[in-house]
C-alpha cells in the first residue's frame, strides 16, 4: 500500500456518482429487466473514464474507476456468482425505525433510486463464483489510470451475507464461508492484476443497528469476530499489505444514534489481514473518534485511510477544517506517515441514490486535496 513520508496522499471510499442514464441501465439489469450488453458496457466505459479524469482533477492520488461497472457496492455479486434470486427482506436501521417523520422528509429521495437494497436478492442455491470476465473487464477500464495507486473495491462477505437474505443455508455462519471462499476468487484476481484491493464490509459496525439491533453487543462481536475470520480465510494467499479495509456504519443521512462505537469493534478489526482501515471520522456522529487510537493503537502493520469528507452532505468542508481534522489524526496515531486522507463512505453507493449533488462531489474533493495539502505543510515542516 502507498504511502508517504513527505505529504498527505488522498484517497476515497470507492464510488463516485454514475450518470443518470448509467443508473437506470443498472437498474434496469437489476431488476432483470432486458439490457442490451453493447449499450451497458458503453455507458461503464465512458462514465468510468469521465470518473478518472475528475479524479485527477481533484487532486486525488490513490483512485479507482467509481464503481461506475456496478449497481451498488453489493448487489453486483448476483451477476457474478451463482446462487441467489428472488427478492429478500432487509432489516431497516434502527434508527430510522424510531423516527418516520425523518423517513417522511427523505421520501422524496428514493425516487431517484434504482436498486433497492431493502429487497436485495436472496440466497436460493449454493454460492459460487462463476468467473472473472465480468471482474476483468472492470479492472481492464483503470489500465494506465493517472494515480500513484489504483484500487479496485470488492464486497465483504458479511455485507453479502447480512444484506442478501439466507434462504439455503442451514447457518448463518455456514452462509458467510460459503461466501467467502466464492469472493477469494475476485480478491486474488484483483490483486494479481497490480491493484490495491478495498473490501468494504459496513457490515462490522451497521449491523450493530440493523441485523443485530435487538441483541446484546457481544451476539454483535461475536458476528465481528466471525466475518473477520472469513476475510481472513479468504485472504490467505493475499499479501496484507496489498488490502484495506473499508467500515462504516452505514453511508446514510439519519440520526444514526445506535451506532456502535469504534471502541468496541476496534480490537477485533485490527485482526484483519489487512494494511489499512478506511474508517469514517468526518461526519457529526464519529469525528471524536480519533480518541479511540489512544486507547487502541494502531498496529505496526497498518495505516489509516480517516475520512475526513462527510459524505451525506452537501455543506463542502472548508480546507481548514480537513487539516485541522488530520492534524488531529496523525497525533492520534503516531504520526502522518501513518494517515491516507480520504472521504468516509463512497458517494454513490447505489446507482442514483446519493445523497450529494455531483458537481458538490468534486468540489469535496478538490476540498480534501487542498486541506491534505495544508496538513502536509504543517506536519511535515514550510508554510502553507
Amino acid at each position: 500500500m502507498l504511502t508517504s513520508d513527505t505529504r498527505l496522499l488522498t484517497t476515497h471510499a470507492g464510488s463516485l456518482p454514475r450518470p443518470t442514464a448509467l443508473a437506470a441501465l443498472h437498474g434496469r439489469r437489476s431488476r432483470g429487466e432486458a439490457v442490451d450488453g453493447d449499450e451497458l458496457a458503453a455507458a461503464v466505459a465512458a462514465a468510468t473514464a469521465a470518473a478518472i479524469e475528475a479524479q485527477r482533477a481533484a487532486g486525488i492520488d490513490v483512485g479507482n474507476d467509481g464503481e461506475q461497472a456496478r449497481e451498488s457496492f453489493v448487489t453486483y455479486v448476483q451477476h457474478r456468482m451463482t446462487g441467489f434470486g428472488g427478492a429478500g427482506r432487509r432489516h431497516l436501521m434502527r434508527d430510522l425505525r424510531e423516527h418516520p417523520d425523518f423517513l417522511e422528509l427523505v421520501l422524496p429521495r428514493r425516487e431517484r433510486m434504482q436498486v433497492d437494497l431493502m429487497a436485495a436478492p436472496a440466497v436460493v442455491a449454493d454460492v459460487t463464483y462463476r468467473d472473472t470476465s465480468e471482474l476483468d473487464a472492470e479492472c481492464a477500464l483503470v489500465d494506465g489510470a493517472p494515480f500513484a495507486e489504483t484500487f479496485m473495491t470488492a464486497a465483504s462477505p458479511g455485507i453479502v451475507a447480512s444484506a442478501m437474505e439466507n434462504r439455503h443455508y442451514p447457518s448463518t455462519a455456514e452462509y458467510v464461508g460459503a461466501v467467502a471462499a466464492a469472493l477469494r476468487t475476485e480478491y486474488e484476481a484483483i490483486v494479481e492484476r497490480g491493484l490495491l484491493l478495498q473490501i468494504d464490509a459496513p457490515d462490522l459496525a451497521l449491523e450493530r443497528h440493523t441485523m443485530f439491533a435487538a441483541a446484546p453487543l457481544s451476539e454483535f462481536l461475536d458476528w465481528v469476530a466471525l466475518v473477520v475470520a472469513a476475510i481472513n480465510d479468504a485472504l490467505t494467499t493475499v499479501d496484507p499489505s496489498r488490502v484495506r479495509l473499508h467500515v462504516c456504519w452505514g453511508n446514510y443521512e439519519g440520526p444514526h444514534t445506535h451506532d456502535v462505537p469504534l471502541d468496541d469493534i476496534l480490537a477485533l478489526l485490527y485482526e484483519a489481514r489487512v494494511g489499512g482501515l478506511v474508517l469514517s471520522m468526518a461526519n457529526a456522529r464519529h469525528a471524536h473518534e480519533h480518541g479511540c487510537f489512544a486507547r487502541h493503537p494502531l498496529p505496526d502493520d497498518k495505516v489509516l485511510v480517516a475520512g475526513v469528507i462527510d459524505t451525506t452532505s452537501n455543506y463542502v468542508e472548508h480546507p481548514e477544517v480537513v487539516a485541522e481534522r488530520l492534524e488531529r489524526i496523525a497525533a492520534a496515531v503516531g504520526g502522518p506517515e501513518r494517515v491516507i486522507a480520504g472521504t468516509d463512505c463512497g458517494f454513490d453507493t447505489t446507482a442514483g441514490i446519493g445523497d450529494v449533488a455531483p458537481s458538490v462531489v468534486w468540489e469535496k474533493l478538490r476540498a480534501l486535496r487542498a486541506g491534505a495539502d495544508l496538513a502536509s505543510a504543517r506536519l511535515y515542516g514550510g508554510a502553507a
